[in-house]
């Protein structure tokens, strides 16, 4: 494949912060999720990570990072930031806070800045895939360096 890959908000935040990574870009599939990025990169789905916007009761949004293959308990979430409830935005707020499509959504460079919750174990992985800021494209990088560069907050709050 030598399509060029794409110059998004979520790259130049990388390339500012100077932190490794390369690029994959995969056909997307609308629905297809984490499952359909590992498959065609031939990756453990445990690996890529999901990007999830989501807000408390007052509507305050905030962004959630999950292994592909595990789902977020916003019951957990909820609980551990000491408010009522956490649900999904709907993809028109999500693309209004992050100012990416949703199926593109990456934690990097997003439009406003909002509290990052990592899922712990994801810090134990060698290297994840991420969303680079547009469907159909992953970065992979250090979980580490998504850590510091975003001030993730660690949390425990994966079910299966």
């Amino acid at each position: 494949m030598n399509e060029k890959m794409p110059v998004t908000t979520a790259i130049r935040f990388l390339r500012q912060h100077k932190i490794a990574f390369t690029e994959h870009l995969y056909a997307y599939e609308e629905k297809g999720g984490t499952a359909v990025s590992a498959r065609e990169l031939g990756v453990d789905e445990h690996c890529v990570v999901k990007t999830l916007v989501m807000q408390d009761e007052n509507k305050q949004p905030l962004v959630v990072l999950m292994h592909g293959d595990k789902e977020v308990s916003t019951k957990n979430l909820a609980r551990f930031i000491g408010c009522k409830t956490i649900t999904p935005c709907t993809p028109e707020v999500a693309n209004k806070h992050s100012g990416y499509m949703v199926g593109g959504t990456s934690p990097f460079g997003t439009k406003k800045v909002m509290p990052v919750y990592m899922q712990q174990s994801i810090l134990a992985l060698e290297k994840i895939y991420i969303n680079g800021g547009k469907r159909g494209f992953l970065v992979c990088l250090s979980p580490a360096d998504v850590a510091n560069s975003l001030a993730v907050i660690q949390v425990d709050i994966a079910t299966d």
